[in-house]
């Protein structure tokens, strides 16, 4: 059985679940990905049994979309148009595309259907999906090493942050980037896609070589010949349907005492980490928590994240779907910490980090800092369907103690800062000094 895409698991759990932005009728570069790579030796559907799937999945989301206005979508026009297209598909793969393309036509997030052989769950170490450990920013229109995994193939070949990306695997930045552009989308929402296809394309097998060209600090080009290993770190137990993800966490001081937290998904399995960290920071001057490129997770994180730092319990938002709503309820634990909080975000930021970040954000407990989030923030369920793929839906928005609904449009920074590819070349992350300054300022005013 072939090795699953661990790219596309992630952003279909949590960053597709998250942040896959307002949209036009067409797939996110990780779902074309998933179903472009169907096992060709999975076992075909029969006609009869997609036509079941297809009217499934459309009556699911007649049923069960948070809005019975479906985004202003004529729903049953959508479904005398699609209909008759069923019959005309010839594999499963194009079966996929078509449902996905139906999908589409709400411009939405959280609106998904995934092959199943992407709910493959690895047997062996060989199975699992390696990468280079690099991830990527559109800074002025150049893909940017943002930031490099220590020990990672891309720190052992010399890559560094603020190095620009030019060609991968014979494709240049700008032709993928045309695709994207062509849909005429928000720049943050541009911006994230282009970065979404870019990082997917340093993902492969172990052992197998990604071949780059890159600019370094004098601009100089390089051909780069690098080769993918799974990456070490912690993996989470399965969820469900889905697989094990690599989960990250970093917790240490910075400059006078400042505590900082990053860690790449809302996962259960981190929050025991993150309480210790919050915990350990009580003499703090302020906490800075790290959610750029974090696409989000599960929201009951997020709200023990939240009671950490409270010490009344408060709404941090409202879940609205068709059967009425449900609060975000944060409830304060025992001496949580009171100085300032700064939350940093990106356009890869999504799902639960907006909610998080937009929350606490709306009731004034944190400032905002960075560059708009991804803007992909419903609540959503997945269902198994007859072929064995799986549908993941919205059921539900999510808006802020203030009535601000983020989806489309992302969390607002109260302090905006753009990544320049010349602070990360002299390793200073304008971002993180911004947090840093306006930590220090307020702690000056207290004294």
């Amino acid at each position: 059985m072939r090795s699953y895409n661990r790219f596309a698991i992630l952003l279909v759990t949590l960053f597709i679940i998250a942040a896959m932005h307002t949209r036009p009728s067409m797939l996110t570069a990780s779902a074309q990905v998933a179903i472009a790579k169907s096992s060709p030796t999975a076992r075909e559907s029969t006609p009869e049994l997609r036509r079941e799937t297809f009217e499934i999945v459309w009556r699911t989301i007649k049923e069960k979309h948070f809005d019975p206005k479906f985004n202003g979508v004529d729903w049953d026009k959508v479904h005398d148009v699609y209909a008759p297209r069923v019959n005309r598909v010839k594999n499963d793969e194009e079966f996929y595309k078509l449902l996905q393309e139906m999908l589409g036509e709400l411009h939405q997030s959280h609106f998904v259907v995934l092959p199943p052989e992407y709910t493959h769950k690895p047997e062996s170490k060989e199975e699992v999906e390696a990468d280079l450990g690099l991830s990527i920013r559109m800074i002025d229109d150049e893909a940017v090493i943002w930031r490099v995994l220590p020990a990672s193939p891309a720190a052992h070949a010399g890559l560094r942050p603020g190095f620009v990306i030019r060609e991968i695997d014979g494709q240049t930045v700008q032709q993928i980037s045309a695709t994207v552009k062509k849909r005429e989308e928000s720049p943050e929402t541009t911006r994230g896609r282009i970065v979404d296809m870019i990082n997917e394309r340093f993902l492969g097998a172990a052992g197998t070589a990604a071949r780059l060209v890159y600019l370094d600090g004098s601009n100089h080009r390089h051909n780069l010949k690098i080769k993918r290993e799974v990456l070490k770190g912690e993996m989470s137990p399965p969820v469900g349907d889905f697989p094990s993800i690599l989960t990250e966490f970093e917790s240490r001081r910075l400059a006078n005492g400042i505590g900082y937290i990053r860690f790449n998904f809302f996962h259960p399995i981190l929050n025991q980490r993150i309480r210790e960290a919050v915990r350990s920071m009580s003499d703090a001057p302020g906490i800075i928590l790290d959610l750029r490129g974090n696409p989000g997770g599960f929201d009951g994180v997020g709200q023990g994240l939240a009671g950490l730092l409270l010490d009344k319990k408060i709404i941090l938002g409202t879940s609205r779907s068709r059967e009425g709503f449900e609060n975000y309820i944060v409830y304060p634990q025992k001496n949580p910490y009171s100085g300032p909080v700064v939350i940093l975000v990106d356009s890869m930021s999504g799902s639960a980090s907006e909610s998080f970040s937009g929350g606490m954000q709306s009731i004034g407990r944190a400032v905002v800092i960075g560059e708009t989030s991804g803007g992909g923030d419903l609540d959503a369920s997945v269902d198994k369907l007859p072929t064995g793929a799986l549908l993941l839906y919205a059921y539900a928005d999510f808006v802020t103690a203030k009535g601000i609904s983020l989806e489309g449009r992302g969390v607002t920074p109260d302090i905006k800062v753009t990544l320049t590819r010349a602070s990360l070349l002299s390793g200073n992350d304008s971002q993180l000094e911004a947090a840093i300054n306006y930590i220090r300022k307020q702690s000056s005013q207290q004294k």
